[in-house]
């Protein structure tokens, strides 16, 4: 098991337990305060300045689309006068043919800026999901103990998703719109100041309520989203841990903590969409209006002789194409406040600074002797509470160290150290006399080879999966690196052998199993330092037997951290690390150790029933 010494998460959850700080100060609250409207619309614009030839080329067709659609209720007011003058069918039926052409020409411009900025927005939706998730891979395991999963798939899910619909979809009716708004003014002014006056008697309560409902709808679509994010995180972790719910019975209570989450979404998604959805039954009731002003006052003005039938018709129809877009923009106005709710939520991802970034003069490890030194080293992973204090050894190259002590001790939190998934507090852990703070962490990895307790294996064959240690090494190397683990047998036995497609997280192999390929995986990486944390935990005696001996030979040569519970599997070490507490209480070989009879002799005898086989074996 794990040994280090981790708190429970704040936010109550079970799994993904935090690293230093707790998670405090890198969760959903600091995420959900972002609120900069203008830098989050800034920063989306600037992922589109690489297609500004094709964005300008939008508008341009967006320019052409609502201009030429303007000319319909002109034509429109045209032909009823043409009727009422009696101009003959001739001159009706070349207007009518003007329309249709205008309309067919106002729907090719529509169709293909429709057409490119969906092209453009996924691009850049691509590139975006690219750097999330780029970023992520920057992240060391601190900023990972702190979250849940679920919380993170829904910043490239449920938020990507939000930003990509507004930009496929919205971004061409936002600037077609605010154009038609602009256009039918200028129209109706032009035909007849009066009817365009009293028309815009309405306008001013459209504005009002598309401000007043749009400020309610960001804050609701935000607590949306953040508790989508929430109910992401159980499903992901009950999912994961379905096994044990399901050993322990928990259903019901894995349900009611589920139903608990889902009726909270509910609530504030019925918040949110309540607000959304009163803005266009409104802006419908406020259109009607508007015609039936047009209508009054444009009858009065016909009879007055102030306007023709025909403009009254034009303006019915520049009314509705006023009101329209009003009544796009009050629902565009909604979806652009759950896009910029996402969008501030995934850069307030990407604003994370990494906590473990490589040095500008750091250097490239080349192939190690595996001389490894810790010297005064503490940590802690919450401030005040130290898992290692003052903790020095050294392991010359070839060596096999043995850490051994009770859970919680700090065992797994020195190879986590040496691997540098974390950043120690104080003292230095040095390769071949380098502090490791100064070699590229990419580099450092590839001289180690690590086999955890929990194995993770991917959805993909189990060849891919062995590969994994080292990408480039090819079939024979694979095969060869499982024979040593113990391996091949069982993997010839599967249906389609080592094309055999795993399922997630390897659920259709054993425990045992799937301890097996992390250790064949560990062996075709050929690290100079090796680090088996429970290497052999999930597998049976008498396999335990033949993995030890391929770990022997896999050893050989190669300097080795070896993390074990059943002591009886580090009798060989060379050097055996007892820790109690984050100190080292003891150390020597096991016979010295079994000597002294002190903290890692009464261990050792708690393993048996009895005496008489740990003072045989000192």
């Amino acid at each position: 098991m794990s040994s280090t010494q981790k708190p429970s998460s704040p936010s109550g959850r079970t799994s993904g337990m935090p690293g230093p700080g707790g998670g405090r100060g890198h969760g959903a609250t600091r995420i959900e305060r972002a609120k900069d409207t203008r830098g989050t619309l800034r920063r989306l614009v600037e992922h589109f300045r690489p297609y500004r030839r094709a964005i300008l080329f939008v508008f341009l067709l967006a320019i052409i689309g609502t201009g030429v659609g303007l000319v319909g209720p002109y034509l429109l007011g045209k032909a009823v006068d043409a009727l009422a003058r009696g101009l003959g069918l001739a001159a009706l039926a070349r207007i009518i043919v003007l329309m249709i052409g205008v309309y067919i020409l106002s729907w090719l411009a529509n169709a293909g800026q429709g057409v490119i900025v969906a092209t453009v927005a996924q691009k850049m939706m691509r590139t975006l999901r690219n750097e999330l998730f780029d970023h992520l891979q920057l992240l060391s395991l601190q900023f990972f103990d702190g979250r849940t999963s679920g919380e993170l798939m829904s910043r490239l899910t449920n938020d990507m998703d939000a930003v990509s619909r507004v930009l496929s979809q919205n971004v061409t009716q936002l600037f077609t719109g605010l154009l038609t708004l602009v256009g039918v003014l200028v129209i109706m002014f032009v035909l007849n100041p009066l009817l365009a006056l009293g028309s815009l008697l309405v306008f001013p309560l459209m504005i009002g309520l598309v401000g007043l409902v749009g400020t309610k709808t960001r804050k609701a679509f935000r607590g949306y989203q953040a508790g989508l994010g929430s109910l992401n995180g159980i499903l992901e972790e009950t999912y994961s841990g379905q096994r044990v719910v399901t050993a322990y019975g928990q259903e019901a209570a894995t349900l009611a903590k589920f139903d608990a989450a889902n009726e909270t979404v509910r609530k504030v998604g019925t918040h949110a969409m309540t607000y959304a959805l009163l803005v266009m039954p409104m802006m419908g009731i406020l259109s009607n209006a508007n015609i039936a002003v047009v209508v009054g006052l444009g009858g009065w003005m016909t009879i007055a002789g102030m306007a023709t039938v025909g403009t009254i018709a034009s303006f019915i129809g520049y009314s509705n194409q006023f009101a329209q877009p009003l009544r796009q923009l009050g629902d565009l106005y909604n979806q652009v406040q759950s896009a910029l709710a996402g969008a501030e939520r995934i850069f307030s991802i990407l604003d994370t600074k990494p906590d473990l970034t490589d040095r500008e003069d750091a250097i490239e490890l080349a192939r190690v002797e595996g001389d490894v030194v810790f010297d005064n080293v503490s940590f802690s992973y919450v401030p005040n509470v130290p898992v290692l204090k003052q903790v020095s050894l050294h392991a010359l190259p070839g060596q096999r160290v043995a850490l051994v002590g009770p859970t919680g001790a700090g065992k797994t939190t020195i190879v986590n150290l040496l691997s540098r998934f974390y950043d120690l507090n104080d003292g230095a852990i040095r390769i071949d006399g380098r502090d490791i703070r100064d070699i590229m962490r990419a580099s450092l990895r590839r001289n180690l080879g690590t086999v955890l307790q929990q194995t993770f294996l991917f959805a993909e064959s189990v060849m891919e999966n062995i590969r994994y240690g080292r990408l480039d090494a090819s079939d024979e190397e694979v095969i060869a690196a499982a024979k040593l683990a113990r391996a091949d047998q069982f993997i010839r036995h599967l249906p389609q052998g080592y094309q055999e497609v795993l399922s997630e997280r390897g659920a259709n192999l054993s425990e045992g199993q799937r301890q097996l390929l992390a250790i064949a995986r560990a062996i075709l990486a050929d690290p100079r330092v090796l680090i088996l944390d429970e290497a052999t935990s999930s597998v049976d005696t008498r396999t335990e037997v033949h993995i030890q001996q391929a770990l022997l030979e896999l050893m050989k040569g190669r300097t080795s951290f070896v993390i074990a519970h059943r002591l009886s599997t580090i009798r060989g070490a060379d050097q055996v690390i007892m820790i109690d507490e984050g100190r080292i209480v003891e150390r020597g070989t096991h016979e010295e150790l079994m000597s002294l009879k002190g903290a890692y002799y009464r261990l050792f005898l708690s393993q048996f029933r009895g005496k008489e086989e740990p003072e045989r074996s000192s």
